[in-house]
């Protein structure tokens, strides 16, 4: 089964920061977003990754191909021409593919457009932008328990602003992001049959939800695994910086091992 994260967006709402770098390579801590997203589904054994990617692509390229360099000190002897990778970090056993699916690609088109890579029945595709404390095995359990072509994982989103809990005009509490208590959206984290892939098209301008998804929950193909844990998606700045001060203060609910 192949992961497939889509990474190829402008990610313009991050700001200044994706004139730089494409979204997904943006740090959380030392490791860029899609690495923390990796490790989430290598946790469970699911390693084989296809990167759809298209903005900035090189960026990711460059991660993976010189993947010591950046994630291990570096000695280079240049009398020998001897380059040795000294504190060794946490071996990956990952097999990763990066695809140029273009610049202005929607998801739909993206996962189309990685199909050749794609050899067996059952996939999963996820966001280059969103953590969470999701159960993998669970959710792939789910997804074939019910034989429809599409799993896709709904969340409830974390409130924008800090919560004041007041009766009759009198402060009780102040909550600082709390979690929404209603309603779902789609946080990513979706599991698919072989099927999805007839509803979707080369065009860059094939969407996935508005569209193909849309088309499938007519006909009752897909379903929804909730997932009531933590979930976060880094849409602004501000998201960033608050998965990075977790992540400093050893508070990353994401963190498998």
């Amino acid at each position: 089964m192949k992961v497939i994260i889509l990474a190829g967006g402008w990610g313009t709402r991050l700001g200044r920061l994706t004139e730089l770098i494409p979204k997904p390579m943006a740090l959380i801590g030392s490791f860029p977003i899609v690495w923390h997203i990796m490790k989430i589904y290598a946790h469970y054994g699911y390693k084989d990754f296809i990167i759809s990617a298209g903005v900035k692509i090189h960026l990711i390229k460059d991660f993976f191909l010189f993947y010591e360099s950046y994630t291990r000190d570096v000695t280079r002897d240049f009398v020998t021409g001897k380059i040795e990778y000294e504190n060794e970090q946490d071996k990956i056993d990952w097999r990763v593919t990066v695809a140029d699916t273009g610049l202005n690609t929607l998801k739909g088109a993206r996962i189309k457009r990685i199909e050749k890579y794609l050899t067996d029945d059952e996939n999963m595709v996820t966001y280059g932008d969103g953590v969470a404390n999701i159960n993998i095995e669970k959710l792939v359990d789910f997804h074939k328990s019910h034989g429809k072509t599409i799993t896709i994982t709904g969340v409830h989103p974390p409130a924008r602003f800090g919560e004041i809990n007041e009766i009759d005009g009198k402060a009780i509490s102040f909550e600082e992001k709390p979690q929404a208590s209603v309603g779902l959206i789609n946080g990513g984290f979706m599991v698919f049959n072989r099927k999805l892939l007839d509803y979707l098209s080369e065009d860059e301008g094939c969407d996935l939800e508005f569209g193909p998804l849309a088309s499938l929950a007519k006909q009752g193909e897909v379903m929804v695994y909730e997932h009531n844990g933590s979930w976060e998606c880094v849409d602004h700045e501000r998201d960033l910086d608050h998965l990075n001060l977790l992540w400093n203060k050893s508070q990353a609910f994401w963190k498998m091992s």
